[in-house]
Protein backbone atom coordinates (compact mmCIF):
# COMPACT_ATOMS: atom_id res chain seq x y z
CA UNK A 1 0.00 0.00 0.00
CA UNK A 2 2.45 2.85 0.89
CA UNK A 3 4.78 1.49 -2.35
CA UNK A 4 1.23 2.42 -4.35
CA UNK A 5 1.16 5.82 -2.74
CA UNK A 6 4.74 6.60 -3.02
CA UNK A 7 4.54 5.19 -6.88
CA UNK A 8 1.31 7.61 -7.48
CA UNK A 9 2.68 10.52 -6.10
CA UNK A 10 6.24 10.60 -7.94
CA UNK A 11 4.18 10.14 -10.84
CA UNK A 12 2.25 13.07 -10.30
CA UNK A 13 4.55 15.21 -9.05
CA UNK A 14 6.47 14.11 -12.54
CA UNK A 15 3.45 14.51 -14.78
CA UNK A 16 2.52 17.95 -12.73
CA UNK A 17 5.67 19.05 -13.56
CA UNK A 18 5.42 18.70 -17.39
CA UNK A 19 1.54 20.00 -17.34
CA UNK A 20 2.22 22.95 -15.41
CA UNK A 21 5.64 23.93 -17.77
CA UNK A 22 2.89 23.19 -21.21
CA UNK A 23 0.15 25.64 -19.36
CA UNK A 24 2.90 28.50 -18.48
CA UNK A 25 3.36 28.87 -22.21
CA UNK A 26 -0.08 28.80 -23.19
CA UNK A 27 -1.16 31.37 -20.30
CA UNK A 28 1.75 33.80 -21.60
CA UNK A 29 -0.25 33.35 -24.84
CA UNK A 30 -3.31 34.32 -23.85
CA UNK A 31 -3.03 36.35 -20.67
CA UNK A 32 -1.10 39.31 -22.83
CA UNK A 33 -1.22 38.37 -26.25
CA UNK A 34 -5.26 37.68 -25.77
CA UNK A 35 -4.87 34.58 -28.06
CA UNK A 36 -6.47 31.49 -26.91
CA UNK A 37 -3.79 29.18 -29.06
CA UNK A 38 -5.32 25.72 -30.19
CA UNK A 39 -2.45 24.99 -31.96
CA UNK A 40 0.03 25.10 -28.93
CA UNK A 41 0.28 21.42 -28.79
CA UNK A 42 1.75 21.36 -32.41
CA UNK A 43 4.35 23.20 -30.80
CA UNK A 44 5.01 20.87 -27.91
CA UNK A 45 5.25 17.96 -30.81
CA UNK A 46 7.59 20.18 -33.12
CA UNK A 47 9.97 20.22 -29.70
CA UNK A 48 9.80 16.67 -29.40
CA UNK A 49 10.42 15.94 -32.82
CA UNK A 50 13.42 18.27 -33.18
CA UNK A 51 14.41 16.81 -29.76
CA UNK A 52 14.23 12.96 -31.16
CA UNK A 53 16.19 14.04 -34.23
CA UNK A 54 18.81 15.79 -32.68
CA UNK A 55 19.52 13.06 -30.34
CA UNK A 56 18.93 10.15 -33.15
CA UNK A 57 21.05 11.86 -35.85
CA UNK A 58 23.47 13.79 -34.04
CA UNK A 59 24.05 11.85 -31.15
CA UNK A 60 23.48 14.68 -28.86
CA UNK A 61 22.22 14.27 -25.67
CA UNK A 62 18.46 15.45 -24.91
CA UNK A 63 19.39 18.14 -22.68
CA UNK A 64 21.66 19.62 -25.28
CA UNK A 65 19.66 19.05 -27.70
CA UNK A 66 16.49 21.41 -25.85
CA UNK A 67 18.64 23.95 -25.68
CA UNK A 68 19.02 23.81 -29.46
CA UNK A 69 15.37 23.53 -30.60
CA UNK A 70 13.82 26.20 -28.14
CA UNK A 71 15.55 28.82 -29.44
CA UNK A 72 13.96 28.18 -33.22
CA UNK A 73 10.22 27.65 -31.41
CA UNK A 74 10.78 31.11 -30.02
CA UNK A 75 11.55 32.22 -33.18
CA UNK A 76 8.41 30.67 -34.86
CA UNK A 77 6.21 31.78 -32.78
CA UNK A 78 7.35 35.39 -32.87
CA UNK A 79 7.52 35.10 -36.36
CA UNK A 80 4.01 34.07 -36.32
CA UNK A 81 2.94 36.77 -34.35
CA UNK A 82 4.72 39.62 -36.03
CA UNK A 83 2.93 38.60 -39.48
CA UNK A 84 0.01 36.29 -39.41
CA UNK A 85 -1.58 37.45 -35.71
CA UNK A 86 -0.41 41.53 -35.89
CA UNK A 87 -2.32 41.95 -39.09
CA UNK A 88 -5.34 40.18 -37.73
CA UNK A 89 -5.57 42.39 -35.16
CA UNK A 90 -4.82 45.63 -37.30
CA UNK A 91 -8.17 44.33 -39.34
CA UNK A 92 -10.00 43.11 -36.47
CA UNK A 93 -12.43 45.64 -35.38
CA UNK A 94 -12.77 44.71 -31.87
CA UNK A 95 -10.91 42.89 -28.90
CA UNK A 96 -13.33 40.14 -28.93
CA UNK A 97 -13.58 39.58 -32.60
CA UNK A 98 -9.69 39.57 -32.93
CA UNK A 99 -10.12 36.96 -30.13
CA UNK A 100 -12.35 35.27 -31.99
CA UNK A 101 -10.73 35.24 -34.83
CA UNK A 102 -7.16 34.21 -33.73
CA UNK A 103 -8.79 31.27 -32.49
CA UNK A 104 -10.23 30.42 -35.67
CA UNK A 105 -6.40 30.87 -37.15
CA UNK A 106 -5.06 28.93 -35.02
CA UNK A 107 -7.11 25.96 -35.64
CA UNK A 108 -5.88 26.21 -39.10
CA UNK A 109 -2.34 26.52 -38.34
CA UNK A 110 -2.86 23.36 -35.73
CA UNK A 111 -3.56 21.44 -39.03
CA UNK A 112 -0.37 23.08 -40.72
CA UNK A 113 2.26 22.42 -38.52
CA UNK A 114 0.73 19.06 -37.84
CA UNK A 115 0.93 18.12 -41.81
CA UNK A 116 4.05 19.12 -42.00
CA UNK A 117 5.35 17.29 -39.65
CA UNK A 118 3.71 13.88 -40.89
CA UNK A 119 5.85 14.75 -44.20
CA UNK A 120 8.67 15.29 -42.42
CA UNK A 121 8.66 12.52 -39.42
CA UNK A 122 5.81 9.76 -40.68
CA UNK A 123 2.68 8.52 -38.66
CA UNK A 124 4.66 6.12 -36.47
CA UNK A 125 5.84 5.91 -33.15
CA UNK A 126 8.79 7.22 -32.25
CA UNK A 127 11.48 7.31 -29.44
CA UNK A 128 14.84 6.75 -27.66
CA UNK A 129 16.63 5.60 -24.68
CA UNK A 130 18.29 8.34 -21.99
CA UNK A 131 18.88 7.34 -18.11
CA UNK A 132 16.56 4.38 -18.25
CA UNK A 133 17.97 2.96 -14.90
CA UNK A 134 16.09 3.05 -12.09
CA UNK A 135 16.59 4.00 -8.19
CA UNK A 136 14.67 2.88 -5.23
CA UNK A 137 12.91 5.95 -3.50
CA UNK A 138 11.46 5.02 0.15
CA UNK A 139 10.33 1.92 -1.73
CA UNK A 140 9.13 3.05 -4.56
CA UNK A 141 11.21 2.34 -8.26
CA UNK A 142 11.47 5.68 -10.28
CA UNK A 143 13.50 5.70 -13.75
CA UNK A 144 15.85 8.07 -13.74
CA UNK A 145 15.08 9.98 -16.68
CA UNK A 146 11.57 10.55 -15.01
CA UNK A 147 13.55 12.29 -12.03
CA UNK A 148 15.38 14.62 -14.67
CA UNK A 149 12.33 15.35 -16.23
CA UNK A 150 11.02 16.54 -12.89
CA UNK A 151 13.52 18.22 -11.80
CA UNK A 152 14.23 20.02 -15.20
CA UNK A 153 10.53 21.33 -15.63
CA UNK A 154 10.51 22.64 -11.85
CA UNK A 155 13.79 24.20 -12.63
CA UNK A 156 12.25 25.92 -15.60
CA UNK A 157 8.77 26.98 -14.32
CA UNK A 158 10.62 28.50 -10.82
CA UNK A 159 12.86 30.36 -13.43
CA UNK A 160 10.54 31.49 -15.93
CA UNK A 161 8.25 33.13 -12.75
CA UNK A 162 11.06 34.91 -11.36
CA UNK A 163 11.87 36.03 -14.86
CA UNK A 164 8.58 37.64 -14.77
CA UNK A 165 8.62 39.23 -11.38
CA UNK A 166 12.39 40.30 -11.43
CA UNK A 167 13.11 40.99 -15.09
CA UNK A 168 12.47 44.64 -16.66
CA UNK A 169 11.24 42.74 -19.85
CA UNK A 170 9.18 40.49 -17.29
CA UNK A 171 7.55 44.20 -15.65
CA UNK A 172 6.64 45.00 -18.98
CA UNK A 173 5.06 41.95 -19.59
CA UNK A 174 2.97 42.08 -16.69
CA UNK A 175 1.91 45.56 -17.58
CA UNK A 176 0.72 44.62 -20.80
CA UNK A 177 -1.30 42.15 -19.51
CA UNK A 178 -2.70 44.39 -16.47
CA UNK A 179 -3.88 47.36 -19.11
CA UNK A 180 -2.07 47.67 -22.55
CA UNK A 181 -3.22 51.24 -22.97
CA UNK A 182 -1.30 52.59 -19.97
CA UNK A 183 1.40 50.77 -19.97
CA UNK A 184 1.95 52.15 -23.88
CA UNK A 185 1.86 55.60 -21.94
CA UNK A 186 4.58 54.34 -19.91
CA UNK A 187 6.92 53.72 -23.50
CA UNK A 188 5.63 49.86 -23.38
CA UNK A 189 5.32 48.34 -26.99
CA UNK A 190 2.32 46.67 -26.20
CA UNK A 191 2.63 44.33 -29.74
CA UNK A 192 5.49 44.00 -29.43
CA UNK A 193 5.69 42.54 -26.11
CA UNK A 194 2.44 40.27 -27.44
CA UNK A 195 4.96 39.27 -29.97
CA UNK A 196 7.43 38.20 -27.42
CA UNK A 197 4.96 36.50 -25.42
CA UNK A 198 3.61 34.41 -28.00
CA UNK A 199 7.27 33.20 -28.86
CA UNK A 200 7.94 32.82 -24.86
CA UNK A 201 4.49 30.51 -25.15
CA UNK A 202 6.57 28.30 -28.11
CA UNK A 203 9.42 27.94 -26.25
CA UNK A 204 8.11 26.75 -23.26
CA UNK A 205 5.87 24.53 -24.75
CA UNK A 206 9.33 23.34 -26.83
CA UNK A 207 10.77 22.48 -23.53
CA UNK A 208 8.06 20.46 -22.45
CA UNK A 209 8.59 18.57 -25.55
CA UNK A 210 11.66 17.95 -25.13
CA UNK A 211 11.39 17.03 -21.74
CA UNK A 212 8.40 14.33 -22.92
CA UNK A 213 10.06 12.55 -25.50
CA UNK A 214 12.64 11.78 -22.73
CA UNK A 215 10.48 9.72 -20.83
CA UNK A 216 7.33 8.25 -23.68
CA UNK A 217 6.86 7.63 -27.34
CA UNK A 218 5.84 10.47 -29.54
CA UNK A 219 3.88 10.78 -32.83
CA UNK A 220 2.79 13.85 -35.45
CA UNK A 221 -0.74 13.57 -33.47
CA UNK A 222 0.39 13.60 -30.00
CA UNK A 223 -0.20 17.73 -30.07
CA UNK A 224 -4.40 18.06 -29.82
CA UNK A 225 -4.33 15.79 -26.16
CA UNK A 226 -1.70 18.44 -24.82
CA UNK A 227 -3.66 21.01 -26.12
CA UNK A 228 -6.76 19.95 -23.99
CA UNK A 229 -4.47 19.71 -20.57
CA UNK A 230 -3.18 22.96 -21.15
CA UNK A 231 -6.53 24.59 -21.37
CA UNK A 232 -7.75 22.51 -18.17
CA UNK A 233 -4.86 23.42 -16.32
CA UNK A 234 -5.22 27.40 -17.28
CA UNK A 235 -8.81 27.40 -16.36
CA UNK A 236 -8.00 25.35 -13.26
CA UNK A 237 -5.33 28.03 -11.93
CA UNK A 238 -6.74 30.76 -13.68
CA UNK A 239 -6.78 32.32 -16.59
CA UNK A 240 -3.61 34.46 -17.56
CA UNK A 241 -2.12 33.44 -13.82
CA UNK A 242 1.25 32.12 -14.20
CA UNK A 243 1.64 31.12 -10.25
CA UNK A 244 -1.97 29.27 -11.00
CA UNK A 245 -0.59 27.28 -14.31
CA UNK A 246 1.62 25.86 -11.73
CA UNK A 247 -0.16 25.46 -8.89
CA UNK A 248 -3.00 23.71 -11.64
CA UNK A 249 -0.20 21.44 -13.36
CA UNK A 250 0.56 19.97 -10.20
CA UNK A 251 -2.85 19.28 -9.29
CA UNK A 252 -4.08 17.91 -12.46
CA UNK A 253 -0.86 15.61 -12.58
CA UNK A 254 -2.12 13.95 -9.06
CA UNK A 255 -5.38 13.65 -10.39
CA UNK A 256 -4.38 11.98 -13.61
CA UNK A 257 -1.77 9.87 -11.59
CA UNK A 258 -4.46 8.89 -9.19
CA UNK A 259 -7.00 7.81 -11.93
CA UNK A 260 -4.83 5.97 -14.15
CA UNK A 261 -3.87 3.56 -11.51
CA UNK A 262 -7.67 3.07 -11.01
CA UNK A 263 -8.79 3.07 -14.65
CA UNK A 264 -6.07 4.66 -17.60
CA UNK A 265 -8.90 5.07 -19.74
CA UNK A 266 -10.36 7.63 -17.25
CA UNK A 267 -7.91 9.65 -17.11
CA UNK A 268 -9.63 11.89 -19.36
CA UNK A 269 -12.97 11.54 -18.64
CA UNK A 270 -11.70 12.77 -14.81
CA UNK A 271 -9.55 15.89 -16.77
CA UNK A 272 -13.30 17.18 -18.22
CA UNK A 273 -15.48 16.38 -15.34
CA UNK A 274 -12.91 19.02 -13.33
CA UNK A 275 -13.11 21.74 -16.31
CA UNK A 276 -17.17 21.30 -15.94
CA UNK A 277 -16.99 21.97 -12.06
CA UNK A 278 -14.82 24.70 -12.79
CA UNK A 279 -16.82 26.20 -14.83
CA UNK A 280 -20.13 25.90 -12.97
CA UNK A 281 -18.56 27.11 -9.72
CA UNK A 282 -15.47 28.65 -9.98
CA UNK A 283 -15.04 29.94 -13.13
CA UNK A 284 -12.17 32.27 -12.34
CA UNK A 285 -10.04 29.63 -11.21
CA UNK A 286 -7.93 28.99 -7.87
CA UNK A 287 -6.03 32.28 -8.50
CA UNK A 288 -8.19 33.86 -11.18
CA UNK A 289 -8.82 37.65 -10.78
Amino acid sequence: MLVTILNVLSGSLIMGGVYALISMGLSMQYGVARILNVSHGEFIMAGAFLTYTFVTKLGLNPLISMLMCVPLLFLLGFALHRTIYKKLGDVSGSPGIFEANSMLVSFGLMFILQSVAQQIWGNQQKGYTFLASSVKVLGATIALNRLLVLFFAVAISLAFYVFLEKSRLGKAIRAVSQDASAASLMGVRPTRISAVCFGIGALLAGCAGSLISVINQINTTMGMGYTIIAIIVVVLGGMGSIPGSLLGGFILGFIGTLVSYIDPSLSLVAYYVIIMALLLFRPKGILGR
